[in-house]
């Protein structure tokens, strides 16, 4: 369970009734969940809008940061490569790893993937942790 507090979080939380409700799964050296995202979040014809594929990077993240050290951890900085639009009523994988640490700053990837292996966007981001155990 992700720290929203409240479980209303737009991304995780199960009580949010607009919000994804995305469930990652800690496999191997990586957080991935699955979504198919509805045409209610879309932005041209058939595409998941780009703040929604943002939301989905970002999340990725910060869920890696909960899982791996069970932390809150805030978005310092993050950058989206959109490489191909993202088509909703399609099961995409979300996934995110780690890529560096340098105290309290955690440097991290994610990738949304269509079922064919496409990715369609990329992120790298900086995470701060709030507090290192």
């Amino acid at each position: 369970m992700a720290y929203s507090g409240d479980d209303y979080c737009f991304g995780c939380g199960t009580k949010n009734p607009i919000g994804l409700h995305l469930n990652f799964e800690p496999i191997e050296d990586k957080v991935v969940a699955t979504k198919i995202i509805a045409k209610e979040y879309q932005g041209y014809s058939n595409v998941v809008h780009g703040g929604i594929v943002t939301t989905l990077l970002d999340e990725a993240m910060g869920n890696f940061i909960q899982k791996k050290y069970n932390e809150q951890a805030m978005t310092g900085r993050l950058e989206i490569r959109y490489k191909h639009p993202t088509p909703v009523e399609t099961e995409l994988k979300i996934s995110a790893w780690q890529e560096s640490q340098r105290r309290n700053i955690i440097f991290l990837k994610a990738a949304v993937e269509t079922p064919d292996g496409t990715i369609t966007a990329e992120a790298t981001a900086k995470f701060a942790v709030v507090s290192l155990k």
